[in-house]
């Protein structure tokens, strides 16, 4: 557990550091996610998360150029859909996105959702460490893989360097965070304040939070943070966007951190792996 106030980013690959703070963009389009990108960068941020899928690179990608930010100073994740599960489709994926970005070149670029009918998964990861190999992205990983789909990558002999999966303190999917902790896969988490959630009034998030001086998703974030996890809250709010960069001059409790934990209720991710995809 992570207990420094000063740590922000996690190693993913050699010489590589993910900030473990990122800008979530879904479902923000338009001058919408232009004007959030670009608000993000201006206050701090150095993380964007985006995705084909999203529909809103290329919005993405003008908010980091009206920035003014150097794009070597900005670490940009995307993720592709299945329609690209080959080794060459990944390629074509890679210059769709980077084109649509206006970048040369990727942070991190993930497979979207595993789709194990279709059954080409284990490709399109072997496609990205080509690339990888080839310094066209600084590094790769996948996107709401299970245990059973990440065993079936690593048996070809390749290491998963980072999973990006729906995580927070009621939906915090403690068997595949184990298996993550147990083959070295970093966790990042997606929707990691909850959609919704009614959490955030719960007392293991108010109480730190009027203790500190902080918001319960300040706290939560913090939990994330303390965890070792790189987490990608979504907003388009000035004011909750430097909320959400504001969790690294505070630390909670080994105390305050197991409330947190127990609010874990045991329920599955939101949508399923297995069946669902894009």
């Amino acid at each position: 557990m992570i207990t420094s106030m000063e740590i922000n980013s996690a190693p993913l690959a050699p010489g590589v550091q993910i900030p473990l703070i990122g800008l979530g963009t879904w479902p923000l389009r338009g001058e919408e996610a232009s004007r959030a990108v670009a608000h993000a960068l201006e206050l701090g941020y150095q993380h964007v998360d985006t995705a084909e899928n999203y529909q809103n690179e290329e919005a993405v990608g003008e908010g980091i150029r009206r920035s003014g930010i150097d794009r070597d100073d900005i670490f940009i994740t995307t993720k592709f859909n299945t329609e690209w599960h080959s080794r060459d489709g990944v390629r074509e994926a890679f210059a769709r996105s980077a084109r649509r970005l206006g970048v040369d070149y990727l942070d991190l670029l993930l497979v979207h959702w595993p789709n194990p009918q279709q059954g080409r998964f284990v490709e399109a990861c072997e496609g990205l460490q080509a690339l990888a190999d080839q310094g066209l992205i600084r590094s790769w990983g996948v996107s709401n893989f299970k245990p059973e789909h990440l065993d079936l990558v690593m048996d070809t002999g390749l290491r998963v360097p980072i999973n990006q999966v729906q995580i927070d303190p009621t939906t915090s999917q403690p068997e595949l965070l184990a298996y993550h902790r147990e083959h070295a896969i970093q966790t990042a988490a997606y929707s990691p304040l909850g959609r919704g959630a009614g959490f955030l009034d719960a007392p293991a998030l108010t109480v730190p939070a009027a203790e500190l001086g902080k918001t319960p998703a300040q706290v939560a974030l913090r939990w994330h943070m303390q965890h070792g996890r790189v987490a990608v809250p979504k907003s388009a709010d000035p004011t909750r966007q430097r909320q959400n960069l504001e969790v690294f001059d505070f630390a909670l409790t080994s105390k305050q951190m197991l409330a947190i934990d127990a609010l874990e209720s045991g329920a599955p991710a939101r949508l399923d792996s297995d069946v669902f995809f894009h």
